[in-house]
């Protein structure tokens, strides 16, 4: 199913360039373009689109605030960020905001494709700029914080083991394949652990996992 797309850029060169690639290509139709964060939330409560690709600097409202406005607003609809901006404080606010994706404008066709496919799927992705840094940064949350004993009691024990294999970055098809269960009980476990944590997506349910010490 191609998924539908919103575009939130205030840099019309870039915004009217991106809607027009991605209507050439026929694998995603964009539903709506707007140059600010408040029309960005207020057009992904009207439209619904699966996926609003977010600039972070616009006016009005950041991109930061808009993505937790529509992650909290609209649940089936995730964030996929891209911009020209790569510092650590940018890429983890929209982590922390609930994105579920981070690429840099230099990015070309097939990347920022893939990347709106994986999002309106579920996934959460990073360009491969980001990738490593993002993995090094858990891995020194790891190595700074052991696997805290007794974390997460409000999980099952299968929860908890999802939870690690989550934050360890499986998908959960990939999850669903190590630990020989259907998709659908994987899907339903997940989503029982974001309740129990409190968290929008599965970017926040890392976060919380990894400062805890798991998916190592």
């Amino acid at each position: 199913m191609t998924p539908r797309v919103l575009i939130a850029d205030d840099h019309p060169v870039y915004r009217d360039g991106l809607c027009m690639m991605l209507a050439s290509t026929g694998q995603a139709e964009v539903v709506g373009t707007v140059a600010d964060g408040e029309r960005a939330v207020a057009e992904a409560v009207r439209l619904r689109p699966q996926v609003v690709v977010m600039d972070l600097r616009m006016p009005r409202m950041d991109g930061v605030q808009a993505t937790e406005r529509i992650v909290a607003t609209c649940p089936d609809t995730h964030v996929l960020v891209l911009t020209m901006h790569e510092d650590d404080e940018s890429v983890f606010a929209a982590m922390l905001a609930g994105a579920r994706g981070y690429l840099l404008k230099g990015a070309d066709q097939a990347e920022i494709l893939r990347a709106i496919t994986a999002v309106a799927s579920g996934e959460v992705i990073f360009g491969p700029a980001l990738a490593g840094r993002v993995t090094r940064y858990f891995a020194r949350l790891a190595v700074a914080r052991p696997a805290r004993e007794g974390a997460f009691p409000q999980l099952t024990g299968r929860e908890r083991e999802i939870l690690d294999l989550i934050a360890a970055g499986l998908s959960n098809r990939m999850i669903a394949e190590r630990l020989s269960l259907a998709p659908k009980t994987v899907r339903n476990n997940v989503s029982n652990v974001f309740t129990k944590l409190q968290v929008a997506d599965r970017a926040q349910a890392i976060i919380q996992a990894r400062e805890a010490g798991l998916g190592r």
